[in-house]
């Protein structure tokens, strides 16, 4: 005898329950296609729309970027951190990234505000795409086994951000 299929709402939960890391991995790639439209504008050439267009996409992104690693500090990492206590270690390394980014977040929104010229601006962005993409890897060699697996009835926004 086969069962009938679960309801769409428990299926759609069951997927809910094991996709976290997914939703990481997609969160971190909804990133970087924010900086990348930080650097073509600051690529674009005209440094005055450049500039107007950076103090745009760095109020998104480094709002989204912040938030993102806020929530990861709120609710995502404490759970990790009372189920898996081997991670402790690498949760505190994740998180004294978290304010790394944030102090650079802070620079280089202060530059743009500044008037900093193009060159300036752009090694901005360099040193936050190079933090960024080392902390995202390291996070997702480190956490998205164990992500894969978590069983944690919550909204991906409450975890990983407003993303």
């Amino acid at each position: 005898m086969t069962l009938p299929p679960a309801p769409a709402d428990a299926r759609g939960e069951q997927s809910r329950l094991i996709a976290w890391n997914r939703e990481l991995k997609a969160a971190h790639e909804r990133l970087r296609r924010a900086l990348r439209v930080a650097r073509e504008s600051l690529d674009a050439g005209d440094t005055a729309a450049a500039r107007r267009d950076l103090l745009l996409y760095c109020k998104g992104f480094c709002a989204a970027l912040d938030g993102h690693h806020t929530a990861e500090d709120a609710a995502l990492f404490p759970e990790l951190y009372e189920r898996h206590p081997s991670l402790r270690p690498i949760l505190t390394k994740l998180t004294q990234d978290h304010e790394l980014i944030a102090a650079l977040l802070v620079e280089f929104e202060k530059a743009i505000t500044a008037a900093a010229p193009p060159a300036a601006l752009s090694a901005h962005l360099d040193g936050i795409a190079a933090i960024m993409e080392s902390h995202f890897a390291y996070e997702e060699r480190q956490l998205l086994t164990t992500l894969a697996n978590l069983n944690l009835p919550a909204e991906p926004h409450t975890l990983l951000g407003p993303l």
